[in-house]
């Protein structure tokens, strides 16, 4: 059998882009599993919710968001540090760029490193990656809730972090008025995750308890299509802590029995593929997701540094 192409390499096709108004001045851009985006109108401004890989990227995101609107983007917000979600920042010309104290630090930390892996798994999404005039940094950080005023009848917007999972600095946008959840890749609807960064026991449990107390009636998460309807939003987040407690219960078995790495993803795609198999981005994460869930489980409590070398070495060994 021939080894598998690099994470997504070899996935160069043009997704379907859909622009969706899911309530007055409330909007959501799904694309196929590819990364979604948001933007929420306040009363003579924007609130835009992730940026894209690239300013070109998002460009074409502005382009479309402003068939509906001219308003100005004030707030840029950044649910997390990944690459191909704030790379993209500087074509907002937002006022203000909001994150999490946590992901101002990991940008410090690895923004680099995870800039030149993320282009590297992902080069469709990198569209004219020269075109990235350098790392994002928020202008603005908090620690666990911050509300933004949309003025006029529109209410507010509370920006929340909920615990640590995907990253340790993953925030989620709520919008009470119109119930409204923008969570970031806390969620993801019909699309595999990426754990590589994460905090598995703590995402499975508290994290996503506290997503799901929202009570959301539509949530826009990560990638995938946008959940409506009370059962919609909580088959969603249960789908996500599925495959998370999964993935704990199948890497922990082999971990305890004093097996390899190869040995645990290799039971945990034969648990995981008949379910997710077929989602975006699956096989791309899983060997990223169980290199670092076995970390965790041998006491390596914050991820290791995903360089473009180690996510070579990974998926030789894995999926290679």
């Amino acid at each position: 059998m021939a080894p598998k192409a690099f994470a997504s390499s070899a996935d160069l096709e043009d997704k379907q882009q859909t622009l969706e108004v899911l309530a007055d001045g409330v909007y959501a851009l799904t694309a196929e599993g590819d990364p979604n985006v948001g933007a929420i109108e306040g009363e003579d401004f924007l609130v835009c919710f992730e940026a894209l890989a690239t300013p070109v990227a998002a460009r074409e995101w502005l382009a479309l968001l402003r068939e509906h609107t001219d308003k100005p983007v004030r707030y840029l917000v950044l649910s997390h540090y990944h690459a191909v979600r704030v790379l993209g920042a500087s074509a907002f010309d937002a006022d203000v760029i909001v994150a999490h104290e946590n992901t101002r630090a990991l940008v410090a930390e690895r923004g680099r490193e995870d800039w030149e892996s993320e282009f590297a798994r992902m080069p469709r999404l990198a569209k004219a990656a020269d075109s990235v005039p350098g790392l994002t940094w928020p202008t603005l950080t908090f620690s666990d809730r911050l509300t933004i005023d949309l003025g006029g009848d529109r209410g507010e917007l509370v920006l929340q972090y909920c615990g640590r999972g995907h990253t340790e600095g993953d925030i989620v946008a709520w919008l009470p008025r119109r119930r409204v959840l923008f969570a970031g890749d806390l969620v993801e609807a019909e699309a595999a995750l990426y754990t590589g960064d994460a905090f598995h026991r703590d995402w499975a449990a508290t994290t996503l308890d506290r997503v799901k107390a929202f009570g959301a009636e539509a949530l826009v998460g990560g990638r995938g299509a946008v959940s409506r309807g009370r059962a919609a939003v909580d088959a969603a987040v249960e789908q996500t802590r599925d495959f998370l407690r999964v993935m704990i219960r199948e890497v922990g078995a082999v971990h305890h029995a004093g097996g390899t790495l190869r040995e645990a993803f290799e039971r945990t795609h034969t648990a995981l593929a008949p379910r997710y198999g077929r989602w975006p981005i699956f096989e791309h994460c899983l060997p990223f997701d169980v290199a670092r869930l076995w970390d965790e489980l041998s006491g390596v409590e914050r991820p290791v540094i995903w360089t473009a070398e180690r996510d070579r070495e990974v998926w030789d060994l894995l999926q290679g």
